[in-house]
């Protein structure tokens, strides 16, 4: 086998000699796409953070071999083993979700954005389905994905990747609908997903008379940036969720005003990145 390579590889060479600049040239751009991507997949889930609590103890380590903290540096040094099983374990859902990309021919797929819509229409849907709902006491949970990505709840409902609208929206909480039960999942413009499980917080302090879906909501926050709007479907009181605390009794004019800090703000983060280099799910 190692011969037939050889052989061929022997034939080929010759026709695909570049100069060395061109070669180096080619050889970065090939390891910064790369990179660009691993780091597309690492922004859509959690273990952005982990990644963020691995570069400090690289530097809190190369800082105690120049200090000359023996005792930290020997510690931190040994464990460096047990951190790379550590990382394959954490980073499996992403290592993973690489190879099918691979296996499927998708690695290209998603590195060219087409223009979001307005985030003023983006509002007016989510509010005008939120206010319909409670209007009619039709229990909900939107979780509107922030920079902190939530893929790994995505994975555990039922991807649609449509387009966001409020019919949309109220047409999968519609009682007894396959889908109704669960959390749908906004990423930018599109609902991402539906009938998502999220997870319950542990806050033992939050009122007894509070379900299961505003103690997924605040779970939701608890461990991600994620904005999570609830609605009652005993009272039909509307409530949002955002960094372990929970709002409640929005009305429609209060609610906008949430969303447009969020998504105007992340519209204006975005337009200073060149399209051509912004990811969909970025």
């Amino acid at each position: 086998m190692r011969d037939w390579f050889y052989r061929i590889s022997s034939y080929i060479e010759p026709y695909i000699q570049f100069p060395w600049v061109i070669q180096h040239i080619i050889d970065i751009v090939i390891v910064a796409f790369v990179l660009y991507k691993l780091l597309l997949l690492i922004r859509e889930t959690r273990a952005e953070q982990v990644l963020k609590g691995l570069a400090i103890i690289l530097f809190v380590t190369k800082l105690s071999e120049l200090l000359r903290f023996n005792t930290i540096y020997w510690i931190l040094k040994n464990t460096a083993t047990v951190g790379v099983i550590a990382l394959l374990v954490v980073f499996q859902p992403e290592l993973r979700r690489a190879l099918e990309q691979i296996g499927r021919g998708q690695l290209l797929d998603r590195f060219f954005l087409n223009d979001e819509k307005d985030p003023t229409y983006i509002i007016n849907e989510i509010v005008r389905a939120v206010q319909n709902m409670a209007k009619n006491k039709v229990g909900l949970i939107i979780v509107i994905e922030g920079k902190t990505g939530v893929n790994d709840v995505i994975e555990t409902g039922v991807r649609i990747d449509g387009e966001l609208t409020a019919a949309l929206l109220e047409n999968i909480f519609v009682v007894n609908s396959p889908l109704h039960d669960g959390a749908v999942i906004i990423r930018g413009d599109r609902i991402a997903a539906a009938g998502c499980f999220l997870p319950l917080t542990d806050n033992s302090g939050i009122s007894k008379q509070l379900g299961t879906r505003h103690r997924a909501a605040l779970g939701i926050s608890e461990v991600s940036d994620a904005l999570a709007i609830v609605v009652s479907e005993e009272t039909g009181v509307i409530s949002m969720a955002s960094n372990g605390k929970l709002t409640r009794y929005l009305d429609a004019k209060s609610l906008r005003e949430i969303l447009k800090k969020v998504y105007v703000r992340e519209k204006e983060t975005r337009s200073l990145i060149p399209k051509k280099w912004r990811s969909r799910n970025d």
